[in-house]
C-alpha cells in the first residue's frame, strides 16, 4: 500500500492530488497553530501580559533548534521523493537513516549550549525588565524537549514524502491537543504558573515523537531501516545539508527578526509593544496556515514529478499551488482586516494593548494575498534539489528586505516604521520570486517529456 501511495503522486490528477496533499497538512498546520493561538490566550489570561512577551522571547532560540530537525528532514525528504519517483530506494532508505544521525547530533549540540548561555541569550533577544525572569523559567524547561521536537518535524516531512499526508497531519495534533490539555491541567488546575505552561509544551513534543516513531515501525511505513543506515554518507549529507541549509537559514533569519523586533519595540514601547508583537507573531503562525498547507503539499508532488522527469505535471503542480494559495490568502486578508479587534480581546484585556494591536496587525497582513507566489515559488527550487536559488528567494524577503527595512524605517517613522516594513518586504519579494520562478519554468520545465 506504501508503495501504491508513494506511486500515486506522479499518476493522480494534480488538482485532486494537491487537495489530498494540502488538506491533512493544513489540517494538521491549522491544529498546530491553534495551539499556539490557545497556550497564548491561556497564558495571557491565566499568568499575565508580561508572560505572553516572556514566550515571546523564548521562541526564536528553541525554534532555531527545532527548525534544525525540520531543515534536515526537508532537506532530506527531497532527496527521498525524487529517489522513490526514480524507483531508488535504497538511496531513500540510507538518506533516512542519515536523517535521523544528524538529527539527533546536531541537536543535543546546541541544547548544551544554549543552557550554557542562557543569561546572555535571554536579554539578548529582548527578555529584560520584568519579562526575564518568566522568560528563564520556560526557557530552561523548554529547552530540555527541543530534540524530541527536531525529531519529529524532521520525521514529520519523510511521512510527507512517503505520500502519507494523513498520518503527518495526526502527527501534528496530538501534540497540539496534548499541550492544550496539559496547559489546563498544569496552568489553571495546579497553578503552577510558567513552569506548568513549559512542561506542557515539552510533554507534547514527546507525545507527537512517540507516534511518529510508531508509524515507521508499523506497517504503513515503506522506509524500513536498518542500522547500516544510520551511518553516515558524505554524499548524502552534503546534499541534506546543501537543501535543508535553505530551512535553517529561514529560521536563522527568523530568529534573528525575533531578536530585532523584540529589542527594537521595547526600546519603543517597552513591555506592552513586545506583547502587540506577541500577538500578532501568533496570528501569523495561526491566521495563514492554508496557505502553508497547500506549500507542504505541494513539496512531495513537485519533488516526486521532477525525479520522474515529468515536467508538464511539476507545471501544473506550480500553477495549481499558486492559484489555490492566493485564493486562500485574500480570504485571510479580509478575516483580518474586519475582526483584528474582536481578535486582539481574545488575548488580553490590557486596554493599550487592545487600542494598539489592531492597527498594526492590518498593516503586517496587508500583503497576504500575494504571498502566495513567494512562498510557493521558493518551495519549488528547494523540492526539485536546487538550493542556491531555493536559498536565495526563502532569505529575499525577511533577509534582504525586512531587516534593512526595521532598522532604517523606525528612525523616521517610530513604531508604524517597523508595522509598515512587513507589507513592503512582501511586496517586492514577491516579485523578485516571480520573476526566477517564471524564468525556470520558461527554461526547464516546458521539454513535453512524459505526461
Amino acid at each position: 500500500m506504501a508503495r501504491i501511495n508513494a506511486a500515486a503522486l506522479g499518476r493522480e490528477p494534480v488538482s485532486r492530488l494537491l487537495i489530498k496533499q494540502a488538506l491533512p497538512a493544513s489540517v494538521g498546520i491549522l491544529v498546530m497553530s491553534l495551539n499556539v493561538l490557545i497556550d497564548t490566550i491561556f497564558v495571557g489570561n491565566w499568568i499575565g501580559s508580561v508572560a505572553i512577551a516572556a514566550i515571546n522571547v523564548v521562541l526564536p532560540v528553541s525554534f532555531f533548534i527545532a527548525a534544525l530537525g525540520m531543515a534536515i528532514g526537508i532537506g532530506g525528504s527531497s532527496i527521498i521523493s525524487r529517489a522513490l519517483g526514480a524507483e531508488n530506494k535504497e538511496r531513500a532508505l540510507r538518506t533516512f537513516g542519515n536523517q535521523i544521525t544528524l538529527t539527533l547530533i546536531l541537536t543535543v549540540i546546541l541544547v548544551v549550549l544554549g543552557l550554557s548561555f542562557i543569561d546572555f541569550l535571554i536579554p539578548a533577544f529582548g527578555g529584560k525588565g520584568d519579562i526575564f525572569a518568566p522568560a528563564k523559567i520556560y526557557y530552561t524547561v523548554v529547552l530540555y524537549g527541543v530534540p524530541f521536537l527536531a525529531l519529529a518535524m524532521m520525521g514529520n516531512t519523510v511521512i510527507r514524502a512517503e505520500g502519507k499526508p494523513k498520518f503527518g497531519m495526526i502527527a501534528m495534533i496530538i501534540p497540539s491537543v496534548g499541550n492544550l490539555i496539559l496547559d489546563y491541567i498544569f496552568i489553571n488546575r495546579m497553578g503552577l504558573g510558567m513552569f506548568g505552561a513549559a512542561w506542557a509544551t515539552t510533554a507534547s513534543y514527546l507525545l507527537c515523537l512517540a507516534f511518529i516513531l510508531w508509524f515507521f515501525l508499523s506497517k504503513y511505513s515503506e522506509l524500513k531501516i536498518s542500522f547500516s543506515h544510520f551511518g553516515l554518507d558524505f554524499t548524502i549529507l552534503k546534499e541534506i545539508s546543501s537543501l535543508g541549509f535553505v530551512t535553517l537559514s529561514r529560521q536563522a533569519v527568523v530568529s534573528i527578526t525575533y531578536l530585532l523586533m523584540n529589542n527594537i519595540l521595547f526600546n519603543l514601547g517597552g513591555e506592552d509593544s513586545v506583547a502587540v508583537y506577541a500577538i500578532i507573531g501568533r496570528m501569523l503562525m495561526f491566521a495563514l496556515f492554508p496557505v502553508l498547507g497547500v506549500t507542504q503539499g505541494f513539496l512531495p508532488i513537485a519533488g516526486f514529478n521532477y525525479g520522474a522527469q515529468k515536467y508538464q505535471r511539476v507545471r501544473k503542480s506550480i500553477n495549481t499551488a499558486i492559484l489555490y494559495s492566493c485564493i486562500l490568502g485574500l480570504l485571510v486578508f479580509a478575516g483580518i482586516m474586519f475582526f483584528s479587534e474582536d481578535i486582539v480581546k481574545v488575548f488580553t484585556k490590557n486596554p493599550d494593548i487592545i487600542k494598539d494591536t489592531p492597527p498594526a496587525m492590518r498593516w503586517v497582513f496587508a500583503a497576504t494575498p500575494i504571498i502566495a507566489l513567494q512562498l510557493i515559488g521558493a518551495a519549488y527550487f528547494q523540492a526539485v534539489g536546487k538550493a542556491v536559488p531555493a536559498l536565495l528567494l526563502t532569505l529575499s524577503r525577511q533577509g534582504f528586505i525586512f531587516i534593512p527595512l526595521i532598522l532604517i524605517l523606525p528612525m523616521f517613522y517610530g513604531e508604524i516604521g517597523v508595522w509598515i516594513s512587513f507589507p513592503i518586504a512582501d511586496v517586492l519579494s514577491t516579485i523578485v520570486t516571480g520573476y526566477f520562478l517564471n524564468r525556470e519554468i520558461r527554461l526547464r520545465l516546458n521539454p513535453p517529456i512524459k505526461d
